[in-house]
């Protein structure tokens, strides 16, 4: 397993918003959102992350990457779990956002950090493509899996900042209100499998549909 200190810098460059995959570009429904009223203030948007955290992307996406980490160490093939990934996304955008971002995560690492290393035909949707890379890495998986879905919840904070819009102290304190239950997902997802798949967020369906006609839009999903 990868030194402590070492696996730390790999995750913080990973989930920077610097990383060049265009997750600015991505709202993942928030814009339409903010455009019916639904999010109009840092209440609304803390119970909106909460929302998808706990029953939408971040769960299912937290247990894909558990699912591609562990298969990929275990030298299996990944087919299976792209195809579950797309079809779990319930809009053309919400593919889009997950496809666009895994290739170009698979296509910097592989470029940076696995230059010799051969890879399966294919796009990678986001979580897969991040499963598969930090066990190629041999990082520790619980880390990812809280270092992904913090930079999940932090994507979403900064596209409110932007179209709510929101003042970024109100953005900072929502983020930091979602500290403890990124923590316990994290660790949730860590002990679960695919068994444990499902969520319930038809507003954030609904929104993402709405968002794909919206007269004026500054993000793609």
């Amino acid at each position: 397993m990868m030194s402590t200190d070492v696996a730390l810098q790999r995750l913080l460059t990973w989930f920077s918003p610097a990383f060049p995959i265009g997750a600015f570009s991505y709202s993942h429904g928030l814009e339409a959102a903010v455009d019916e009223g639904f999010v109009t203030d840092r209440a609304g948007l803390e119970r909106w992350i909460v929302d998808l955290l706990r029953h939408g992307a971040g769960w299912n996406d937290a247990l894909l990457l558990k699912a591609a980490y562990d298969r990929r160490t275990a030298g299996q093939p990944l087919v299976e779990l792209v195809e579950l990934c797309l079809a779990l996304c319930t809009s053309a955008e919400l593919e889009l956002e997950t496809v666009a971002q895994g290739r170009a995560f698979a296509e910097t690492t592989k470029r940076v950090w696995f230059t010799e290393e051969g890879s399966e035909a294919g796009d990678y949707p986001l979580p897969i493509a991040v499963g598969r890379a930090a066990a190629n890495a041999n990082l520790p998986l619980l880390p990812v899996i809280e270092a992904f879905l913090h930079g999940f919840a932090a994507n979403l904070v900064s596209a409110a900042v932007r179209a709510v819009p929101l003042g970024q102290t109100d953005g900072l304190l929502a983020l930091a209100a979602q500290e403890a239950l990124i923590r316990d997902l994290a660790a949730d997802a860590f002990e679960a499998d695919l068994d444990q798949l499902g969520g319930f967020v038809p507003m954030l369906e609904w929104c993402s549909m709405r968002h794909e006609t919206q007269y004026t839009r500054l993000f793609r999903s």
